[in-house]
């Protein structure tokens, strides 16, 4: 396996980490609460950013989201991109392709997933029912992609909804409860294909927000090194004292172990390899590692960490928020375990 960037994937990289640098400020952040930055996600879909995930594949998502993890920038970057535009392209019908891909590639249209939410929506003659307690982004959501007791995908617009309602979450993605009564759905796909889609999305869900993990990660270890480098204690850096080391180390070893896993998961994904078990090593990684990294780059920063304006926080909220997001590090080891009781190859 070769996880070297193409040039392509590399381009996205570097343009999405400039944009993200100069938009994705601590004011800019402050001023927009809970919400979406507008201009920003503007931004992203004029450079062709989410288009661009169909060239580079998942791994090439997983990058960009570094990139995003690392401003903790509030746009629904992977959630579009993986539950609308890798969804549609990878599981759709020609129609829906030719129907839908264009606004997601230009960010008109907005998909949000209500994952994993197994058994709470049904599907019945007269549309869906049920209810989702919290959707990541859904605010901001043309469209949300929520399969149902049987793993069937349906597409939903939100303005069909019986209720949208705000919800806050520990990271501020935008989030709301989605209520479902006799609401309309298209079906993803032809009808033919089983559970294997749901599948396919719930584990390049988890691969993409793996990597997002990985970028919230380094973000708060990069300015944990920046302040132990100043702040003087005794006469001397924060940074030149043993304790201090070694804890930033730990910190940069899980940070690498939550990359490398989401890299490799990725690249299955993208060759065709089977990647669901990957999937959720990536993701228990992301859940076990990221929240001790999260911890230790607050505790780095002593009473600065408390403080819920310092940036580091922001880290410490996306970085708990992912942990727990499609599935506790408990529950995905579980999941792991049973696949390998039942002596899955992969």
């Amino acid at each position: 396996m070769d996880f070297t960037p193409t040039e392509e994937q590399e381009a996205a990289r570097e343009l999405a980490g400039r944009i993200f640098a100069d938009l994705a400020t601590h004011e800019r952040l402050r001023a927009a609460g809970t919400g979406t930055d507008a201009e920003l996600w503007k931004a992203l879909c004029a450079a062709g950013l989410p288009g661009a995930v169909e060239e580079t594949g998942l791994l090439g998502l997983v990058l960009l989201l570094e990139e995003q993890g690392r401003r903790t920038a509030q746009v629904p970057f992977a959630a579009s991109c993986v539950y609308g535009i890798l969804a549609v392209a990878r599981h759709g019908t020609e129609e829906q392709c030719a129907r839908l891909l264009p606004g997601l590639r230009d960010g008109t249209t907005v998909v949000t997933g209500a994952f994993p939410a197994p058994g709470t929506v049904t599907a019945g003659p007269e549309g869906l029912g049920g209810a989702v307690g919290w959707v990541p982004w859904l605010r901001d959501a043309t469209h949300v992609l929520v399969p149902d007791g049987d793993r069937v995908l349906w597409l939903v617009r939100t303005e069909d909804a019986a209720a949208v309602e705000a919800v806050e979450l520990t990271a501020p993605w935008a989030a709301a409860r989605l209520v479902l009564d006799g609401t309309p759905a298209e079906r993803l796909g032809t009808g033919t294909e089983g559970a294997g889609p749901y599948e396919d999305v719930l584990a390049a869900a988890r691969i993409a927000f793996a990597g997002l993990q990985a970028g919230v990660c380094a973000g708060s270890l990069a300015r944990a090194v920046e302040h132990t480098s100043v702040r003087e204690q005794f006469g001397r850096p924060l940074s030149t004292h043993q304790a201090v080391q070694l804890r930033a180390a730990d910190a940069h070893m899980d940070t690498e172990a939550i990359r490398v896993t989401a890299y490799e998961a990725a690249w299955r994904f993208d060759e065709g390899l089977e990647a669901a078990g990957a999937a959720l090593t990536a993701a228990w990684w992301a859940s076990e590692a990221g929240r001790r990294v999260v911890h230790a780059g607050q505790h780095l920063h002593g009473g600065m960490g408390a403080d819920l304006d310092h940036p580091v926080h922001r880290h410490f909220l996306w970085g708990r928020q992912l942990d727990a997001h499609l599935g506790s590090g408990t529950e995905l080891l579980a999941e792991l375990g049973d696949r390998l009781a039942k002596g899955d190859p992969s």
